[in-house]
């Protein structure tokens, strides 16, 4: 179902930022082209794993945001969007230490399309943070993850690729929550959700 999802998307969806566009036309282009790419590397990630294939990962969010009192607007929902970003990339970079821990540097089509997501991660976490940083609020782009996750403790290597599946769907979640939230932005400031 998701397969057929993706296949829907029009081309515009994942092309990269087009260099007349808005700032937020460009955030926007660059959430879906990076939502495009974390669903590919889910999809190598389980090509690779076939022992992982008809399992689904137990649990709910990692990354988790604290509530709201009140709805905040666009700017704002940017901002708490940013800070989940940043979790993300964390714990990207944590599943690439673990694997690279457990199985060294290798090279091939998951691991060439981890390092090009992490690099839109961090290109998207620029972005956010150019669209909505001023005087009175100041937004982090490096990780944010201690990467302390027991992973290898009794559930041993499966374990490790089981909580690796769980924060790849991550990164396809808050993709998708990133080219929506970046989208009311572009459509706040714009006045019109074209593109």
């Amino acid at each position: 179902m998701a397969e057929q999802e993706e296949q829907s998307r029009t081309a515009a969806d994942m092309e990269p930022p087009v260099p007349g566009q808005s700032r937020t036309g460009r955030a926007v282009a660059l959430a879906r082209l990076l939502h495009h790419e974390c669903t590919h590397l889910l999809q190598l990630y389980k090509e690779k794993e076939t022992l992982l294939v008809g399992l689904t990962p137990e649990g709910g969010r990692i990354v988790c945001l604290s509530p709201d009192t009140q709805e905040p607007g666009p700017e704002g929902q940017v901002q708490r969007l940013h800070s989940a970003l940043r979790q993300c990339l964390g714990l990207l970079h944590c599943v690439i230490l673990k694997e690279e821990e457990e199985w060294g540097e290798l090279e091939g089509d998951y691991e060439s399309m981890r390092k090009n997501v992490r690099q839109r991660l961090e290109h998207l976490l620029v972005s956010t943070k150019d669209l909505v940083e001023t005087e009175d609020v100041t937004l982090e782009v490096t990780p944010d993850h201690q990467c302390n996750e027991e992973t290898d403790g009794a559930g041993g290597i499966f374990a490790l690729k089981m909580w690796t599946y769980r924060v790849l769907e991550e990164l396809i979640h808050w993709a998708d929550h990133a080219a929506q939230t970046l989208h009311a932005l572009h459509t706040e400031r714009e006045g019109t959700a074209d593109i």
